[in-house]
């Protein structure tokens, strides 16, 4: 195992271990729920969007290592961010996730993401690929809803 994957794996434990951002906020921030039937990994993403920024996200919720790990990652990297900037992230990360599993990121791609390429690895398991995109999907809802 190379010392790149031996990294990612102790930024993966970091934040599952210590997650970022965990806790609530109360209205007028967006609740919104997600849920991974498959495993039950559970999300719950409370978002406060003003003047077009992501001000405060807060999430809750339990499951494998890889969705809190991924939730807590996402998290760190759009707090403050504009919107635009953050959908930007999401969808740079949903790419990574869906590409396909035979094509490794390329150095630029990697660099892009900083810490969320922790998660590269996850689609050579592709089973696991709905865990690390549950937080991203449930963030993706929020944003619709706080800018709506």
């Amino acid at each position: 195992m190379s010392s790149l994957d031996d990294l990612y794996r102790e930024i993966i434990l970091d934040h599952y271990r210590t997650p970022r951002n965990r806790g609530e906020l109360e209205p007028p921030a967006v609740r919104v729920e997600g849920f991974n039937p498959l495993c039950g990994d559970e999300i719950v993403v409370y978002l406060d969007v003003r003047d077009g920024v992501v001000t405060e996200i807060k999430l809750t919720g339990q499951g494998c290592s890889i969705s809190q790990a991924s939730s807590s990652l996402m998290s760190a990297a759009v707090k403050g961010k504009s919107v635009d900037d953050a959908r930007n992230v999401i969808a740079t990360f949903k790419d990574l996730m869906t590409g396909p599993s035979d094509v490794a990121p390329t150095s630029s791609d990697l660099r892009r993401l900083g810490e969320l390429a922790a998660l590269a690895g996850v689609v050579k398991f592709p089973v696991r690929i709905k865990c690390a995109t549950l937080a991203w999907n449930t963030l993706s809802q929020a944003l619709d809803e706080a800018t709506n």
